[in-house]
């Protein structure tokens, strides 16, 4: 039987590149989860105009999934129904991707579980596979592949991920339910591994490739990556992010991709003031995820720009021991001074009520 495939409209959507925010957890003031601001949160990015949202990620805080907690579940419920409702409101299609972890039972049981729910894609993890083999993991990949279309995920090592060279990305890229591929190993090096190995395997007009590499967006969007294969020469691009950085300031998350995709389809050459942008993208992502405590603070600074958003009520996490570095509260005030136009706070301040006291869903 043929395995279900996302619309063609969604496919569509996903080759040409979206806006995909990885999804925080919402949790009140005493660590209880919050359904109605995890329902706003998911309204906010969809009212952004973001064309997809990824639930069960990292910044979605991998406890969720301990049976002490049992919040993978209702989380991936309350988002599957948030996310039809904003289809239906808005009248377009918003991709639906679920974070896939752990070894085989573990993941097989995510990704029936994500189709069951009407994902789109499952993002798969490969960190709790730290000693399987290549050939291991592409098995795992493909098994995968036979329950939910996947979208590869080059995790940087810093936060759990493993190398993985260009010869597990060429394998990858062969298999035939492979949609799409977020680099984020946070290295120019191994970015231009998978985009090599998308190229090489001949796969790059089906496989999109998204950015993860919070520390590097513009550029990762912007560049023309050249690779001269044993066939032709062939350009290929990062058409979109799934970022965590893109979990915050959504709306002018989704105003520069556009800019980007316009300067692209034009080839209009004004690319400096984006260069400049892309260094104070990176200065505020340095202090939100926290890369001076090596990234110790990554999801409460996520969460701490949502409270003062107010989207959020809390800013904490599941495990209590994590919480916001020295100075990193005043280092979040830094970047927004300095760089008002990255924050989307008027807009969010304009809808927020509405968010928040919209129905509850059915």
């Amino acid at each position: 039987m043929a395995l279900p495939m996302p619309s063609a409209t969604k496919i569509a959507a996903i080759r040409k590149g979206l806006v995909i925010p990885a999804c925080p957890l919402a949790l009140d003031a005493e660590r209880r989860f919050d359904a109605r601001r995890q329902r706003a949160l998911i309204r906010y990015y969809c009212a952004a105009g973001a064309g997809g949202v990824a639930v069960g990620v990292h910044t979605t805080q991998f406890e969720i999934r301990d049976p002490a907690i049992g919040l993978f579940r209702p989380v991936l419920e309350l988002a599957a129904a948030a996310l039809e409702e904003a289809s239906r409101r808005q009248e377009r299609p918003i991709v639906r991707i679920a974070g896939v972890c752990g070894a085989a039972s573990q993941a097989v049981a995510e990704a029936e579980l994500a189709a069951s729910l009407g994902y789109d894609l499952a993002l798969v993890s490969l960190g709790a596979l730290q000693q399987a083999t290549e050939r291991d993991l592409i098995e795992h990949c493909r098994t995968l592949s036979g329950i939910i279309p996947v979208m590869g995920f080059y995790l940087q090592p810093a936060v759990g991920g493993r190398i993985l060279p260009y010869s597990f990305w060429h394998r990858f890229a062969e298999i035939e339910n492979a949609v799409a591929i977020k680099i984020a190993p946070f290295n120019r090096y191994q970015t231009l591994d998978v985009v090599r190995a998308v190229a090489d395997s001949g796969a790059d007009e089906r496989i999109a490739l998204y950015t993860g590499n919070d520390d590097n967006i513009i550029v990762d969007l912007l560049t023309p990556y050249v690779v001269k294969t044993a066939d032709a020469s062939k350009t290929l691009r990062i058409v979109g992010g799934l970022l965590g950085q893109w979990s915050i300031w959504t709306r002018r998350a989704v105003e520069l991709l556009e800019e980007i995709h316009a300067l692209v389809e034009t080839g209009a050459p004004d690319v400096l003031h984006l260069l400049e942008k892309n260094a104070a993208l990176t200065d505020a992502n340095a202090v939100v995820f926290d890369a001076a405590h090596n990234f110790a603070g990554c999801i409460p600074g996520i969460n701490e720009v949502l409270r003062r958003q107010g989207l959020l009520e809390s800013a904490c996490c599941l495990d209590a021991r994590s919480g916001l570095s020295p100075g990193q509260a005043l280092e979040m005030d830094r970047i927004c001074r300095e760089y008002p136009w990255l924050t989307d706070d008027e807009f969010v301040r304009h809808h927020l009520d509405e968010w928040l006291s919209a129905p509850q869903l059915k």
